[in-house]
């Protein structure tokens, strides 16, 4: 999996589940553009869900820092092989996985979902 920092974003916190088990850890800044993950999977002929969990930081309109939360989810169709991005979408308000040279092989619910959501007690 691969995740870069895009040009409107400050900083960005995001944790890849896959299956329901933490798979990978982005933390993007300035001094850190870009990361990539190598991501085992152990049958990589079926289904797997997936989430993206966290927090970007983005410049606002006006300049000032905005704060988008990260949750999403979707379904990965035999990933083996395959190099996944993580991308933001509607001004950040949408992410999700995607593999550019076979969209797909990752499918995602449209907005935020409740994928993230830690019980309380």
């Amino acid at each position: 999996m691969e995740d870069g920092k895009a040009r409107e974003e400050i900083s960005e916190t995001s944790r890849l589940y896959v299956d329901g088990e933490l798979a990978a850890t982005f933390t993007l800044d300035n001094r850190t553009p870009e990361k990539q993950a190598i991501i085992h999977i152990s049958d990589t002929h079926a289904d797997h869900s997936y989430a993206l969990c966290g927090e970007i930081v983005i410049e606002g309109r006006d300049g000032h820092p905005v704060t988008r939360e990260v949750s999403s989810e979707g379904t990965l169709h035999s990933p083996d092989g395959h190099t996944f991005q993580a991308m933001g979408a509607h001004d950040f308000t949408d992410f999700f996985l995607m593999d550019p040279t076979s969209p797909a092989t990752a499918q995602h619910t449209t907005g935020r979902t409740g994928a993230c959501t830690v019980a309380t007690s």
